[in-house]
């Protein structure tokens, strides 16, 4: 039977489709980006929420998980900008320049929109309601995929957004997005972003995400221009169902570094689509997660090598306690024209317990005969020996394994350039880690 075939549908898809033909008329956009909600709307409708026979959802079954859609989140009044305030205090010892979202609504008045040269912010929804054509034009073509719960983010997308940075210029502070759960009611929210930053400019991007009792569908559409610099940083602490996309083009001689850190996070699934469109390009691609009770971490990269002469690193490590469930889903894809490619993928997952699973499932697909690739991954205890060589230097059993943990995680985190994200993201893992029973 195909897959595709929907003989009936789940109460959340119901919900959804009664979501969208309540609001798809009073949606931010018209003209094309109407059209574009329309035709991922459509996408849903024949094909429902993933499930564990979709290969690229086996080890997250969204529709199992998601059997209720909670109300969409309504405009945030005093009460949830004022709780959306605290958020994204991971960070609260860098300058930043903030800017506040409440369950997915531009926060204006929390937010620095000090003018700086070469720099332009926006929030999506006014964008679109004032008609920008740059933005309509961008929204859905910086990679195109036939993902559901991307297609789902365009139908229903509220707000987000929308920064771009000139050439040639350099943004001196990073830039923290802030995305915080203001409604003390379960609520749901599509939010869409979009950056641009234009040949030459550098720029460092944090997607800081907190939530509480949410259903959050997050995607970022990133164009690295060519001779670009740009960090990213994807933070993720969500009590709820989280699922985020990257949607991102990475052109001639850019320098391309992100890193994700998850923690205190029930159900995540993190998902990276990266095309590295000109030559000479280079990207890091790395991220930590740390996973306690029944904690469900799914990270899930395609990595598409279109170009000559790239080169891209992908490095992620897990840390399992409790029953906790980690996924690695990554592949590697070579165009055949993208001769002297050098792309490795390496995935690690330290199991603190018996009963924390980790599933890796790296893969590469090579259509050129001119490259180096390779793939690995791992998944084990800690090393006995190691841990009691530290036992017998008069440090406890529980110091001992924390000092292991972290000299694991550090191999990560130390490639982080920034100094000052660098040591709060070190901060963070070992608080989780003094935070072990």
């Amino acid at each position: 039977m195909n897959a595709d075939v929907r003989t009936m549908k789940t109460p959340a898809e119901q919900a959804l489709s009664a979501a969208f033909a309540a609001t798809r008329d009073t949606l931010p956009g018209k003209g094309a980006v109407a059209a574009l909600r329309a035709d991922a709307f459509a996408t849903f409708e024949t094909r429902g929420l993933p499930h564990r026979r979709v290969e690229e959802w086996k080890y997250t079954d969204l529709r199992a998980l998601m059997r209720d859609l909670y109300p969409l989140a309504a405009p945030p009044d005093a009460a949830a900008k004022a709780r959306a305030k605290d958020a994204g205090k991971l960070l609260a010892g860098i300058d930043c320049r903030r800017l506040v979202f409440a369950d997915g609504a531009f926060v204006p008045e929390q937010s620095d929109l000090t003018p700086e040269q070469g720099l332009s912010i926006a929030s999506l929804a006014e964008a679109l309601a004032k008609g920008d054509a740059a933005t309509a034009a961008q929204l859905g073509k910086t990679f195109p995929t036939d993902d559901v719960a991307v297609a789902l983010n365009a139908a229903l997308m509220g707000d987000g957004a929308v920064i771009r940075i000139a050439a040639g210029a350099e943004i001196k502070r990073p830039i923290h997005l802030v995305f915080a759960a203001g409604a003390d009611k379960p609520s749901s929210s599509f939010i869409r972003s979009l950056i641009v930053v234009e040949k030459g400019a550098k720029a460092t991007i944090i997607e800081d995400h907190e939530s509480g009792a949410a259903q959050v569908n997050a995607a970022l559409e990133l164009v690295v221009g060519d001779e670009a610099q740009v960090d990213y940083f994807k933070l993720t602490q969500a009590r709820a169902l989280h699922v985020a996309s990257l949607l991102a083009t990475i052109g001639a001689k850019a320098q391309f570094r992100s890193f994700a850190f998850t923690r205190d996070s029930s159900v995540v699934r993190n998902q990276n689509f990266i095309r590295f469109t000109g030559e000479h390009a280079h990207g890091g691609i790395r991220g930590v997660s740390l996973l306690r009770g029944k904690e469900h971490v799914d990270t899930t990269l395609l990595i598409e090598h279109a170009a000559v002469h790239c080169e891209s690193r992908e490095q992620f490590r897990a840390v399992l306690d409790d029953e906790s469930h980690s996924v690695f889903q990554g592949k590697i894809v070579v165009a055949p024209h993208a001769q002297k490619t050098d792309a490795k993928m390496m995935t690690r997952a330290l199991l603190l317990s018996d009963e924390a699973e980790a599933d890796n499932k790296p893969e590469l697909e090579i259509f050129a005969d001119d490259v180096v690739c390779g793939h690995g991954a791992t998944a084990g205890a800690l090393d006995p020996g190691l841990k009691f060589y530290l036992m017998s230097r008069g440090i406890t059993d529980k110091e001992a394994e924390a000092l292991l943990i972290q000299a694991f995680i550090g191999e990560t985190v130390e490639e982080i350039a920034h100094e000052g994200i660098r040591a709060a993201l070190m901060d963070a893992a070992v608080a989780w880690l003094g935070a072990r029973k």
